[in-house]
């Protein structure tokens, strides 16, 4: 008995090792490629920009200098200026956080809520799985940002109904994700034989089967926080955003901005206008 004893005693500490063996190498393959390297470089320098921005704004961003009204790169304003005067650099320090909690939690709301209803169809099966997914296909089948400006219509511009306009832009798609590595985990022999022990369905779909499908969600996941911040960008560039004077995404500037050259003494003719014209003088 002692014998067997120390030959089982190792067991349980060589079972704590391999996970922190397993970060460290994925951290030392990521930084083996270039691309690793400089993609990694860039997302902490955003990160670091994100938290520190409103203490590196060499300007307050809600301020505005009526002096200084769409000014292009100086010295003093390195981006230049918005149609009131205020620092583009600044009001982008400042707005990266918005940014960010927008994107982030507009993803992470969209892969829970997607990912569980995904699970829940293709563990279950037969008619649930059939009415989740057309569920899916009605919602895929329309606009994702068309279906987000209707929501927030009837909610109201902020913060909060852009994140979780943004979130449901996402949730088919993690579902039908979810679904899909579900029902090839479903078929593993694991899963036959918790199902042989006497395993509850809500046991074996939680304990066994969603652990296996962390691994693709989350890789979609970072790729889908890219879509989701334009998604968020389209929404405030359309003012439903944050609302001003906050300082938010650079998408909410170009509405400010864009109406400025018409105020020009020689505006440049419209083309759709000459065309009108043409058309009515060959009639």
């Amino acid at each position: 008995m002692p014998e067997s004893a120390r030959t089982r005693d190792p067991a349980p500490s060589g079972t704590g090792t391999p996970p922190a063996r397993g970060r460290a190498g994925v951290l030392r393959r990521l930084l083996r490629h270039r691309s690793g390297r400089i993609g990694l470089i860039l997302t902490l320098i955003f990160l670091f920009l994100a938290v520190a921005g409103p203490w590196l704004a060499p300007y307050d961003p809600a301020e505005p200098d009526y002096s200084q009204l769409t000014v292009s790169f100086t010295a003093e304003h390195w981006l230049g200026t918005d149609a009131f005067g205020r620092d583009t650099l600044s009001r982008i320090l400042a707005g990266a956080r918005y940014s960010i909690s927008i994107g982030v939690a507009a993803t992470v709301l969209g892969a829970l809520v997607g990912g569980l209803w995904g699970l829940w169809a293709g563990f279950a099966g037969g008619a649930v799985e059939a009415v989740s997914m057309r569920l899916v296909d009605v919602l895929l089948a329309f606009p994702g940002l068309l279906i987000a400006i209707g929501l927030i219509t009837i909610t109201g511009p902020g913060v909060g109904p852009v994140t979780f306009a943004a979130s449901l832009f996402g949730v088919p798609v993690f579902a039908r994700l979810t679904r899909g590595t579900t029902l090839a985990i479903k078929q593993r022999v694991y899963i036959e034989a918790a199902q042989g022990l006497g395993a509850n369905g809500a046991r074996i779909m939680f304990r066994h089967v969603l652990p296996a499908t962390i691994t693709p969600v989350l890789v979609y996941a970072t790729l889908r926080s890219g879509v989701t911040l334009l998604v968020a960008s389209g929404l405030s560039f359309l003012g439903l955003g944050v609302q001003p004077p906050d300082p938010s995404e650079t998408g909410t500037s170009k509405p400010r901005t864009r109406s400025w050259p018409s105020t020009n003494a020689n505006p440049r003719p419209d083309v759709g206008h000459l065309l009108r014209r043409g058309g009515r003088g060959s009639s």
